[in-house]
């Protein structure tokens, strides 16, 4: 038997029929018990779970890995204290986790920013960069989101693509020599913003020509933008390190929208992606309920 679909039936297999009879993968998640692994490393947030685990970091963690999740990300780990960082780097490392991606923000992500090739704006990318460097130790993180900011309006096309290239050039020569990896991520939030296609993103990649510039690849922001996921995936996919999620429209799990996850994932996995799938989206509903209905949302669709 194939390892995946031996994974999927020791999920289902522990949870088990007690006097009632068989109780669901969300009533599973609810107890004690520690959930079989998910196949595809889904990667949730902080407060995602808040319900569950209202006790802060380490309570957070441990809930996650015990619905069987085996990596996390957080956008906002730069703002956090070095003290909380190390914190979650030693209980994602007792766990057994992975730290997905945080985001490269030095105040200029939604501003007009790299690309007007202003040295301002670049020293402060370049300073963000380093301190993402030391960050990443904490955690033991390999991944990290960058956003270009703005158009600059007054200038060419062309011209604002070369100054991004050059930035981000500067910013492979700091993580390269550490293994690490920033991700461009193209967004779909306002048409203001400079990167918002998959294929723009791939050219600029290829400009840059360092293992430490790739795309991020999030799903709904795609689907918004340009849709064709899995078309369009083939065409860049040899530049494409992270993959983010939710469904479209309203930016929640899988199964609320309009996109078959289910083909998606199973697309990706003969791809044999063996990255991170970060869960960036909210719960399509409150509480616990909510939570538990997104444990099950991701059972269903892992492959």
């Amino acid at each position: 038997m194939e390892r995946r679909g031996f994974i999927k039936r020791i999920g289902l297999g522990s949870a088990l029929v007690g006097a009632a009879g068989a109780v669901s993968i969300p009533a599973l998640a609810s107890s004690k018990k520690q959930a079989a692994p998910f196949t595809m490393d889904f990667a949730p947030h902080f407060g995602m779970f808040k319900n569950h685990a209202p006790g802060g970091i380490v309570d957070e963690l441990r809930f996650m890995a015990d619905q069987g999740f085996r990596s996390l990300e957080d956008n906002g780990l730069l703002k956090r204290s070095e003290a909380d960082q190390e914190l979650i780097g030693k209980t994602l490392s007792d766990l057994g986790m992975r730290m997905g991606v945080f985001v490269i923000d030095g105040g200029d992500n939604w501003k007009v920013s790299l690309t007007t090739g202003k040295q301002d704006f670049l020293d402060t990318f370049l300073k963000t960069c380093r301190d993402s460097v030391e960050a990443a130790k904490r955690v033991n993180a390999k991944w990290m989101t960058v956003v270009p900011g703005y158009f600059e309006r007054n200038l060419p096309m062309g011209v604002q693509t070369g100054n991004v290239i050059e930035a981000l050039k500067r910013g492979a020569e700091i993580f390269e020599p550490h293994g690490l990896t920033m991700v461009l991520e193209p967004l779909s939030d306002n048409p203001d913003l400079f990167l918002r296609h998959a294929d723009q993103t791939y050219m600029i990649c290829k400009a840059v020509g360092s293992p430490s510039c790739k795309i991020l690849y999030d799903i709904y922001h795609m689907q918004r933008n340009e849709g064709n996921l899995i078309a369009t995936m083939e065409k860049t996919w040899s530049e494409i390190a992270y993959i983010q999620i939710g469904d479209n429209p309203g930016r929640k799990e899988p199964g609320t929208g309009e996109i078959n996850y289910s083909n998606v994932f199973e697309w990706v996995n003969k791809k044999g992606f063996d990255g991170i799938l970060g869960m960036e989206h909210g719960n399509a509903q409150p509480g616990k309920e909510g939570e538990l209905a997104l444990i099950e949302a991701y059972r269903k669709v892992d492959v």
